[in-house]
């Protein structure tokens, strides 16, 4: 349950935070020069290490068995597959167009949260809901359109967007009497072993790339700060913040995203006044979108205790 005072507002930093730290991954990923396949099998299986041995100094975290169970570990596994298709498809999307696209496409998993949250909580679904979300990635397209991008790198965006709400939501009933390390290292493993299954299947792991020097350096900020720290706090602030204030924040990581990118890496991500401006646009019909959402959703709560 959401807390109050002095907990909440530390949360609530600490979110944002996490937050920019999001954005700035986008960054390192335009900066690894690894394909999208090679870059998330190094930042998984980098995180995953970096998280036993933190956990292995950690007298807290160090009982794996503490929360055993083969219902968990079928939890971990599910949400291990999903985050690595998220990854692949949301480094897939960086590489083929660019930071400030993909991630203002990613953008939408607002929308798509808050359609799988209905079907998860046995909640009502509102129509109006629905053509709102047709309208926000109508407008994407419409947006790109007149950018002349490449759509491959939209679709998968969205894809990336998709994955993710799908593991906001199933995460927020995973996160529950758990503890968030542990969480985090087990989905981070099953996820990095998924796509080892991969790759030894239709490529061979001989032909993983090998990163250089500067790759190794991005590797590690990456894989500790932006994914092993990162990760595992955004999961344990799902027990202090409510699923509204998270979904709420997130919708900023493409603003810190897009300034990072357009700071570090120069005319690649100069886009035209008209994109940023639409993409403003979209941004605020996205957030107020789950503002109305968020007070129907209290006004329902008022009526049904009353």
């Amino acid at each position: 349950m959401p807390h109050t005072g002095s907990s909440h507002i530390k949360a609530y930093l600490s979110l944002h935070f996490i937050i920019f730290i999001w954005g700035f991954t986008a960054v390192l990923g335009a900066l690894i020069h690894l394909d999208y396949l090679s870059l998330t099998w190094y930042r998984m299986g980098l995180a995953s290490l970096i998280l036993l041995s933190y956990m292995g100094g950690s007298p807290k975290e160090r009982n794996l068995l503490k929360y055993w169970s083969w219902r968990n570990q079928l939890r971990y596994l599910t949400g291990g597959i999903i985050i690595a298709l998220h990854w692949l498809a949301f480094f897939y999307a960086i590489k083929v167009s660019n930071v400030s696209i993909t991630l203002v496409t990613l953008s939408s998993g607002a929308f798509f949260t808050s359609l799988l949250e209905p079907l998860f909580f046995k909640r009502k679904i509102f129509i109006h809901e629905i053509l709102l979300g047709i309208s926000i990635l109508a407008g994407f397209f419409i947006l790109l359109k007149i950018e002349k991008v490449d759509f491959t790198g939209v679709y998968f965006a969205l894809a990336a967007a998709f994955l993710s709400g799908l593991f906001s939501v199933i995460n927020g009933i995973f996160v529950q009497n758990q503890s968030g390390v542990q969480l985090s290292f087990f989905q981070l493993l099953y996820g990095f072993l998924f796509l080892s299954l991969v790759l030894f299947f239709m490529r061979d792991l001989k032909q993983i790339q090998t990163p250089g020097i500067n790759d190794w350096i991005y590797l590690f900020i990456l894989a500790s700060i932006c994914t092993a720290y990162a990760f595992t706090r955004s999961i344990t602030l799902m027990k202090y913040l409510s699923p509204y204030t998270v979904m709420l924040s997130i919708n900023l990581e493409p603003v810190y995203g897009i300034v990072l990118a357009v700071l570090l890496l120069g005319d690649n991500e100069k886009m035209t006044r008209n994109f940023y401006l639409g993409s403003f646009i979209i941004l605020i019909i996205i957030v107020l979108n789950t503002i109305v959402k968020h007070k129907k959703e209290k006004n329902t709560d008022k009526l049904l205790n009353s």
